[in-house]
């Protein structure tokens, strides 16, 4: 999978146009009325998300997803901004990911090699628009995206960040390689 660093900051601008699951509750800051009672994920479920998100968004010459805590933030995000349905289909899919992952390559994902989690993602990341694709993976990777990028780690070291900006300055010369900047 290995989204590029270009690729993710599209996302991260579509999510702020309010198109990830979600959205609603983030722009308004109501909390859905209908979600499931009770959910809660384990240790091992946080770590597995960890994994999926630095799958998405490995190491490089900056820290992956995994390094910003990405399982928590998911964690977080499902349960307090999703509705009881899309709450449903997150967990179904991290448990239909988990199983055709197991039954395609033959091993547990978390003791996959990053070479075998990437390709099997990228099958999946190729088939999410298709009327039957899994849906749920667009949630695991707009909440990766989502996470890196607000968190500290993503702000400040695979972004451009000013910490203070002295003066706005509508128009900066780019220079290939430049980082764009945190928000």
């Amino acid at each position: 999978m290995a989204m590029n660093r270009r690729d993710a900051l599209k996302s991260v601008v579509l999510m702020m146009g309010g198109t990830m699951v979600g959205a609603n509750a983030i722009l308004t800051g109501c909390t859905p009325e209908k979600q499931i009672e009770g959910l809660d994920f384990s240790p091992e479920e946080i770590a597995f998300l960890d994994e999926i998100g630095d799958t998405i968004i490995p190491t490089t010459d900056t820290p992956g997803a995994k390094a910003t805590g990405i399982g928590a933030f998911m964690v977080m995000m499902v349960k307090d901004t999703y509705w009881e349905e899309e709450q449903k289909e997150f967990v179904d899919g991290l448990n239909a990911l988990r199983s055709g992952f197991k039954s395609e390559v033959g091993k547990d994902f978390m003791k996959a090699s990053q070479e075998e989690r990437t390709e099997y993602l990228n099958k999946l990341n190729a088939t999410v628009n298709d009327e039957n694709g899994p849906k749920y993976f667009r949630m695991l990777k707009d909440l990766t995206v989502l996470g890196y990028f607000s968190s500290e780690i993503g702000a400040t070291q695979a972004l451009n960040y000013v910490e203070v900006p002295g003066r706005w300055e509508p128009c900066i010369d780019y220079k290939k390689g430049d980082k764009a900047y945190a928000i």
